[in-house]
């Protein structure tokens, strides 16, 4: 996976980029980044990739020019043309089904953008999508940049030590992920659930999606009108929302 990010303030970055997993699957080459500050693309003197809005108004505006050659440089000599993904309030939610969709891809570019906001065009003319992380706003794109990155990368193969952790944690299955437990069994009179000591695998596993259940259900219950569900698991649910009504 190969990401190239524009942005005014690289240096964000740093920290992120040399800790943790993230570290780890860069020295194993799983994932490269390269950061871009587009205002080496400025033309000017000054180095200006921001100006007045048309019309007046409060703010800057990114303007489209630098930002425009510095992804006609980044696509130059290739036909590849990947997703370019714009970091905005007004883009679509990021959730973990595109965080698998943006995986299915090896190359990724990222705009992050300061100031006002972007000149239309750019909208309009250059990017792929516009994602969003959250109803809020910061005062750039790299921390959202930053969320993506990390979230995508835990899906590229090998980066995660263990395979199956992506596909149990929480949003993967379409539900919130099981309580989870380790040693000691047992601590400051806390127990560890017996059927987790069982040894006994369908037991555990019947254990683990019915308080995955439960806990989407106290939680997220909007998630439940979109998750995989079998017959099983509705009668669970019913019996969940029957207990709740009786101990009203």
């Amino acid at each position: 996976m190969r990401f190239d990010v524009l942005t005014l303030f690289p240096e964000m970055f740093s920290g992120f980029l040399h800790s943790s997993i993230i570290k780890k699957a860069h020295e194993k080459g799983l994932v490269e980044t390269h950061l871009i500050n587009f205002r080496d693309y400025a033309t000017d003197k000054h180095r200006m990739v921001d100006d007045m809005p048309y019309g007046g108004g409060g703010g800057m505006v990114l303007k489209p020019e630098p930002i425009f050659s510095a992804v006609d440089e980044l696509l130059s000599g290739t036909d590849e043309r990947p997703p370019i993904l714009l970091m905005s309030p007004q883009g679509v939610p990021f959730t973990q089904k595109k965080a698998e969709e943006l995986a299915q891809h090896s190359h990724l570019i990222f705009l992050c953008g300061h100031y006002e906001g972007y000149d239309e065009r750019i909208r309009q003319h250059l990017v792929t999508e516009e994602i969003s992380i959250g109803d809020y706003v910061l005062t750039g794109g790299e921390l959202p940049a930053m969320v993506i990155m990390d979230s995508v990368s835990r899906l590229v193969p090998g980066v995660l030590g263990n395979e199956s952790s992506a596909v149990t944690d929480s949003f993967s299955t379409g539900l919130l992920e099981y309580p989870q437990y380790t040693r000691p069994a047992e601590y400051r009179g806390f127990k560890v659930p017996d059927v987790l000591l069982s040894g006994h695998h369908a037991r555990i596993e019947q254990w683990r999606r019915q308080e995955s259940l439960r806990r989407t259900w106290e939680r997220r219950p909007d998630l439940l009108e979109t998750a995989p569900l079998t017959d099983e698991d509705r009668r669970f649910l019913q019996e969940l929302a029957k207990d709740a009504c009786q101990g009203e």
